[in-house]
């Protein structure tokens, strides 16, 4: 597939809809010419093959009654899902979440027929979240030159979704933004990828639980950063470890890839601007020593995902006016 722009062109007399489908609900957001969100809804996700296409389109006709939009005037969709996604033609395997095994399903070509075949576009989800966050910097931050993004998730896992140049890097086998699964302490424990002392050890929402496991039920973050705001002082250095270990994920990508903007996303962010203050002030602390990285402003390249709406079902609306632009462009 061609790469996928974040600011894909207005699609002439139709709209585009995104869907998110997680393991547990599925996000669904219907964007207008100009790329405006008009509409969103939220739905338990069903699972199975069947389930996964019943519940997609339900979301797609919910956001568009919503709007009060004929589904003949939705020219394209968009679809982020977890599992390994083919983004040439859509289909998709191993989505355990979603109760899909390794046999593929052809989620794109199934979606189009029961949508009238409207053309649809399938992506990962940590790639339709990295391209959300870009269309909402762009739109935030207008710039001449195309945007430069890693949508960092720090969630039971530790990746990143790449955006350069304005379109979404995959890498040559899709693995680019594996940055959990980079050793940094050789001597580490053993991680589930086969190596030790790999980054998503330290830096994930998993590493917080170990550093502070939870004993009420709520979310380890949630407990660990209110026992340090209340001055405990293993919480405190608790906190200051994981702060340092996302920082190290922040350095990392800016070292690599040297994005303008590295967005903060997954579950620990729904920490807010705690989260974001210790990570920037750990940031700042490791750049005390050094004139090249402070050269390099890396706390003012973080930012936290905008929580005000579903940055992923946006990044999958965005995949899908792209994909309807191009359906268009092959049919002249």
């Amino acid at each position: 597939m061609d790469d996928v722009r974040t600011t894909a062109p207005p699609v002439p007399s139709g709209f585009s809809v995104g869907l998110d489908i997680g393991g547990t609900k599925t996000l669904a957001v219907l964007l207008g010419h100009e790329g405006q969100v008009l509409a969103q809804s939220r739905l338990a996700t069903e699972t199975g093959p069947v389930g996964v296409v019943d519940g997609a389109v339900r979301a797609v006709e919910s956001v568009a009654r919503q709007a009060g939009v004929l589904l003949a005037e939705v020219t394209g969709v968009g679809v982020g899902v977890p599992g390994l996604v083919e983004s040439d033609d859509g289909t998709v395997r191993h989505a355990v979440n979603l109760g899909l095994d390794g046999d593929p399903l052809d989620l794109a070509h199934l979606l189009s027929e029961r949508l009238g075949g409207v053309g649809v576009g399938v992506e990962n989800d940590l790639n339709v979240a990295a391209v959300g966050a870009a269309h909402l910097v762009e739109a935030e931050e207008p710039d001449d030159r195309p945007t430069d993004l890693a949508f960092l998730a720090l969630g039971t896992g530790l990746a990143a979704g790449i955006v350069l140049d304005g379109s979404l890097r995959r890498g040559r086998t899709g693995a680019a933004g594996e940055i959990g699964h980079v050793p940094v302490d050789p001597l580490g424990p053993p991680c589930g990828c086969g190596q030790r002392g790999c980054l998503e050890l330290y830096a994930s929402g998993s590493a917080v639980t170990a550093l502070w496991p939870s004993i009420t039920g709520r979310p380890a973050p949630v407990e660990l950063f209110e026992a340090a705001d209340a001055g405990d002082p293993e919480a405190v250095a608790a906190r200051d470890t994981y702060a340092r270990a996302v920082a190290a994920a922040v350095r990392m990508l800016v070292l690599t890839v040297d994005v303008r903007h590295v967005v903060l996303g997954g579950g620990v962010s729904q920490l807010g601007e705690p989260l974001l203050d210790v990570v920037r002030s750990a940031l700042t602390d490791e750049s005390a020593a050094s004139g090249f990285l402070r050269s390099l402003d890396l706390p003012g390249r973080v930012r936290l995902a905008p929580g005000r709406v579903p940055v992923g079902a946006i990044g999958a609306a965005v995949i899908g006016r792209g994909h309807a632009a191009r359906v268009r462009d092959l049919a002249r």
